[in-house]
């Protein structure tokens, strides 16, 4: 057999595309899908009307309704003598019908319509799991609302053993390809994610297959089924928690490399995301920046459900080892708890509007912190335990969230940070935006405490947390609990006093190679929160199995070299050949200290393969 190192002319304009587009960036990736002005479906799904259009619901029985808006003020009686009833024309804001004799209220929403398509780079996202909540009949409505209030990107769900049952089997029709077709043709972007290995990839399904060409062939796979429908991939969700695997940054770092070039294989102008983070621990955050993470992913994501007085510190605990990749958030919310009926799993009154006052308030604060898109969690009705998370009901209808996110996804569109306000005890965030698809400057703000701020430079537009236009102010701006949006002419930046935003690290990135290395122990051995393999210390040799992968598509060679810590041996191979997508096992033998060792061990593999580039893996020991 003939071993050489020439890279296939398919390996070669793969590998040229995918370094341009991580020199431009991820907004240049090809990504741009055909969108219009998105205008409502003809029968108005989840009672969603824009301004200026005449309000026609259905009610649940007849009788007289009281109609209340955002702030409980009756705006009308109805008096419904049939089940449809017509309330005119409505300013923008959230209303709700009620009935003494009805248990329950009706809701629906008016926002302002977009008088442009929403951005390609529009940072406004919303986690939708379209795939898992709802029925193919029902996910044309959904996609339209996302539409409708200006979001760009959308988070599905995907199960890959619904898709290939059986190795290399893969069904021919999925609710995945639906969903896929159906919020594409809507003008959404959709990013998909899974975290479950099928049977027949790994018995323990939670955990990663346990021969990386299984992920590696169902990626290729459905990146090409899916291609130009599907523009970005999270290879796992959440596998840093035990609940999704509890895997070291050793194993994310190797599923994340066999990930990236089945994807770019497919479709190199497809994005690949880091298999995102629920938690910054220290610990992982150090692995996977061992193992050389950068070149294998276009974003790097992470989910949070912090305090807002923590994301200074969070995001840059992720900014450091993220280097020049844009921020993905792709979960985070402030939640809220659910109270009375559980059947409805509804929020109190006073939490309905305190989750409304969230959303744009998570929105702000990520995006002063510099997120190439932050993905609201969540759209539909969805609960955990004692929490609900949805900003619509299960009928689609809307809980006043939702008006906030339109007034977000209209505002802050195409938003980039400029600064914070350096005034003590305000939250006062500014950035360059495109409401209405003007240049601007939008600033978004509030305080815990009512006070009133004075202004350099008097907006052209106020609204509050609903879109509702706001009454300009003679001088000072009344602030409360409730954000606001202030909207400035865009040559007036130099007139505010700012603290400016966070910046990415700008560490060197190298290139990826498709010479990928792994090793196995069992997930009983592992030490989550040291992102550690736990071996005992009986004075015996240590064995760990060794994979080594070709993903490319010639031939590979290189030498081997590893490190240890001082004071420990290793015997390995010091040479290795592999076919084109051959997978190969050696054992790594590693001599302890025979006086003993505590703290974090830290073994370092590294391959170079000459023009394809050098492969790490970098995996840590601690004393069982």
């Amino acid at each position: 057999m003939r071993w050489v190192n020439r890279k296939s002319p398919r390996f070669l304009v793969t590998a040229l595309f995918v370094a341009l587009a991580h020199a431009l960036g991820t907004s240049d990736l090809g990504q741009a899908v055909e969108r219009a002005i998105p205008r409502p479906l003809e029968h108005h799904p989840g009672n969603i009307f824009l301004e200026g259009e005449s309000v026609r619901i259905s009610l649940p029985k007849q009788g007289v309704w009281q109609l209340l808006d955002a702030d409980n003020r009756s705006v009308k009686t109805v008096v419904a003598n049939d089940k449809l009833v017509e309330l005119g024309s409505l300013p923008v804001g959230f209303y709700r019908l009620k009935n003494e004799d009805y248990p329950d209220w009706v809701s629906l929403g008016v926002i302002a319509p977009l008088k442009v398509p929403t951005p390609q780079t529009s940072p406004i996202a919303l986690d939708v799991a379209m795939s898992w909540f709802y029925r193919e009949d029902r996910m044309a409505d959904v996609a339209s609302l996302c539409a409708l209030a200006g979001v760009n990107w959308v988070r599905d769900r995907l199960s890959w053993g619904e898709v290939e049952p059986h190795r290399g089997e893969f069904r021919s029709r999925t609710r995945y390809d639906a969903a896929a077709e159906i919020q594409s043709a809507c003008g959404l972007k959709v990013l998909q994610v899974y975290h479950a290995s099928p049977k027949w990839a790994n018995p323990e399904t939670k955990r990663f297959p346990i021969d990386l060409r299984d992920c590696h062939n169902f990626l290729k796979a459905v990146a090409e089924r899916w291609k130009g429908k599907v523009l970005a991939y999270e290879p796992w969700n959440e596998a840093d928690i035990e609940v999704f695997g509890g895997h070291t940054g050793a194993e994310m770092a190797s599923l994340q490399k066999a990930a990236y070039w089945a994807v770019k294989s497919a479709s190199p102008e497809t994005i690949v995301c880091w298999n995102v983070f629920a938690t910054n621990n220290a610990a992982h955050l150090e692995d996977i920046a061992a193992n050389d993470i950068l070149p294998y992913c276009d974003t790097f994501n992470f989910h949070h459900y912090r305090p807002l007085e923590d994301y200074p510190s969070l995001y840059e605990s992720f900014r450091q080892i993220a280097g020049p990749r844009p921020l993905w958030v792709t979960e985070c919310a402030l939640p809220l708890r659910w109270s009375g009926d559980p059947e409805k799993q509804e929020l109190s009154d006073e939490d309905l509007f305190e989750q409304a006052r969230r959303l744009v308030k998570v929105f702000a604060c990520s995006l002063h912190e510099g997120t190439a898109a932050t993905f609201y969690f969540l759209l539909p009705h969805y609960v955990e335990g004692p929490t609900q998370f949805g900003i619509i009901r299960r009928d689609l209808t809307p809980r006043p969230a939702y008006v906030s996110l339109a007034a977000v996804g209209r505002l802050l569109a195409d938003a980039r940070p400029c600064g914070k306000l350096a005034e003590k005890d305000v939250w006062g965030y500014l950035f360059r935006a495109k409401p209405d698809g003007e240049l601007r400057l939008v600033l978004v703000l509030w305080s815990k405490d009512q006070r009133n701020l004075p202004l350099p430079v008097k907006p052209v537009a106020l609204y509050d947390h609903f879109g509702r236009s706001i009454e300009l102010p003679a001088e000072s701006l009344p602030l409360t609990a409730a954000p606001i949006f202030a909207v400035f002419d865009e040559d007036s930046l130099a007139q505010f006093d700012l603290v400016n935003p966070p910046q990415a690290n700008p560490v060197p990135v190298s290139s990826p190679c498709p010479v990928v290395l792994q090793t196995l122990w069992p997930s009983d051995k592992i030490d989550l929160r040291q992102s550690a393999y736990r071996v005992k210390l009986d004075g015996q040799d240590l064995s760990f199995p060794i994979f080594i992968y070709n993903f490319g598509q010639t031939g590979a060679e290189g030498t081997i070299r590893v490190t240890v810590p001082t004071g420990w041996e290793a015997k390995f191979i010091d040479h290795c050949r592999l076919a084109a997508h051959e997978r190969v096992e050696h054992t790594l033998q590693l001599v302890p200290p025979k006086s003993g060792w505590s703290g974090v061990a830290v073994t370092r593999i590294e391959g170079d393969f000459g023009t394809l580039g050098r492969s790490v893996l970098s995996f840590r020991l601690v004393a069982d």
